[in-house]
C-alpha cells in the first residue's frame, strides 16, 4: 500500500467515525445560518506575527471588495496582525476557542458540519486554506462545485495533506522548491497527471519603496530579522558576530525578533538587539539602515524579510537552502553561503562579510540587481492580479 492509499483510508475511517458530530452540525447550520451574506470562506490559523499569516491577510485585502469571511482557528500567540484583516467588507470568525482542544475533539467535528453547511448553502462557494489545518477537515464536506484551494509556504504540511489531494482542486506554492517537494511525493505516489495540473507558483508580494543606492559606509551593517526558532540557527549568526568582533572587522550586527535568549551575552554587549518590532514603519527603517541581511537557516521557503531587504537594494546573504536559491544567485543578486556543516558556516559566512567590506562596489552592484528582480517578480499588480484570477 502507498502512503497515499494509506493517507486516503486514514481519512476516510476518521470521516466514517466523526459522520455522527458532523451531521449534528450540518443540521444547526441549517437552522442557525449566518446573518450574512459570503462566496468565498478563508481558512486561517491565526493573526500572529508571521510571513504566512503577512500573506494571508495581502490576499484577504486583493478580494476584500468581494466580502469574505474568515475563519480563524487556532489559539493565537500575540493576534498582531488582526488589523491587517480588519478592513470594510470582510467579516472574521474566531472559532479557535471550540476547536482548538484536543480533549473536546467532537465539537471540532460538530463545527465543520456547521461550516459545511454555510458553504453549502451558497452558490459558487471559494473555499481558501492559508496555511490551515481546519481548511483540510472541511473539504470533505463540502458540496460538489465548491472551488478547493490550498496555499502552501513549507513542506512540513506534506505528509498531513497527502489524503487530501483528490479534495482540492488548486494547489498554490510560494516558492518553486515547494512546487518541486510536491512534484516528488506525487511522483513516489504514483498519481495520475490529473494532479499535477492543479499545482501553481504565484510568488508573494511586497511595497517596493524608490531605491535608495547603497553608500560606502563603515561599518557595515548586518541585520538578522525572524524568529528565535531551531530552523533559524540564530546560534550561528552569534558565532560569526563573535569571530569578526575579535578580528577587529569594520562591521556591527542588529537583531529583530525573540532571540535574546540565543545571543551570548559576551556577544550581545557589541550588538544591538531590537526585540519583536510590531510596527511595519518602525520595520521598515530598520531594513533601510542596514547593509546586508544574513540568515543561516536549516531550511526555508521565501521568507518575507528576503523579498523586503531585495525590494531596498540590499545584500542577502544566506545559507543555500531549499527556496532561497531559487531567488538569490550568488554574486549576482546576493550572497550564498555553500558549506553545510556549522563550523563551515560560520567560516564562510565571516569570510564573505569580510569580502563585502573591502568591496563597497560589489555590494552596490548586488543590491541593484536585487532591486530590479524585485520588480519583475514581487510587485503588487503581479501578486493581486494572479490571486484576483484564481479567486473570482
Amino acid at each position: 500500500m502507498s502512503r497515499y492509499q494509506a493517507a486516503v483510508r486514514k481519512k476516510q475511517l476518521e470521516l466514517v467515525l466523526m459522520y455522527p458530530f458532523v451531521l449534528l452540525g450540518k443540521i444547526a447550520g441549517y437552522f442557525f445560518g449566518l446573518k450574512t451574506r459570503h462566496r468565498h470562506f478563508l481558512f486561517f490559523p491565526s493573526a500572529d506575527i508571521g510571513g504566512s499569516i503577512k500573506v494571508n491577510a495581502d490576499i484577504t485585502a486583493c478580494i476584500a471588495n468581494e466580502r469574505p469571511l474568515i475563519i480563524f482557528s487556532k489559539k493565537p500567540k500575540n493576534n498582531k496582525f488582526l488589523p491587517l484583516f480588519q478592513q470594510e467588507g470582510v467579516r472574521i470568525i474566531d472559532l479557535h476557542k471550540y476547536i482548538d482542544n484536543k480533549l473536546y475533539h467532537f465539537v471540532n467535528f460538530f463545527f465543520r458540519g456547521v461550516l459545511a453547511s454555510w458553504i453549502n448553502r451558497v452558490e459558487n462557494p471559494v473555499v481558501f486554506g492559508g496555511e490551515s489545518l481546519f481548511f483540510y477537515k472541511i473539504i470533505p464536506h463540502v458540496k460538489k462545485g465548491t472551488k478547493r484551494i490550498e496555499l502552501c509556504h513549507l513542506n512540513t504540511w506534506f505528509p498531513f495533506s497527502l489524503g487530501f489531494v483528490n479534495d482540492m482542486d488548486q494547489r498554490i506554492f510560494s516558492t518553486p522548491k515547494i512546487k518541486r517537494d510536491v512534484e516528488q511525493q506525487y511522483a513516489a505516489s504514483q498519481l495520475p497527471p490529473k494532479y499535477y495540473e492543479r499545482l501553481l507558483f504565484i510568488d508573494n508580494k511586497i511595497d517596493i519603496p524608490p531605491l535608495q543606492p547603497m553608500n560606502d559606509r563603515l561599518p557595515l551593517q548586518v541585520l538578522f530579522v525572524g524568529r528565535g526558532a531551531p530552523q533559524k540557527r540564530v546560534h550561528l549568526i552569534a558565532a560569526i558576530a563573535g569571530e569578526l568582533h575579535r578580528k577587529e572587522a569594520a562591521v556591527h550586527f542588529s537583531f529583530v525578533g525573540d532571540v535574546e535568549a540565543i545571543i551570548p551575552p559576551e556577544v550581545a554587549v557589541y550588538c544591538t538587539l531590537h526585540g519583536q518590532i510590531t510596527d511595519p514603519a518602525a520595520l521598515h527603517r530598520e531594513y533601510q539602515l542596514a547593509d546586508v541581511l544574513i540568515l543561516t537557516s536549516a531550511y526555508e521557503g521565501l521568507p518575507l524579510v528576503v523579498m523586503d531587504m531585495m525590494a531596498r537594494g540590499k545584500v542577502v546573504l544566506s545559507t543555500n537552502v531549499d527556496g532561497i536559491p531559487d531567488y538569490i544567485t550568488d554574486k549576482e543578486n546576493g550572497l550564498l553561503i555553500t558549506a553545510t556543516a556549522e563550523p563551515g558556516i560560520v567560516a564562510e559566512g565571516v569570510q564573505l562579510l569580510e569580502w563585502l567590506i573591502r568591496h563597497p562596489e560589489e555590494r552596490r552592484r548586488m543590491g541593484n540587481n536585487a532591486y530590479t528582480y524585485t520588480q519583475s517578480h514581487f510587485s503588487k499588480e503581479v501578486f493581486d492580479n494572479a490571486y484576483r484570477k484564481l479567486l473570482l
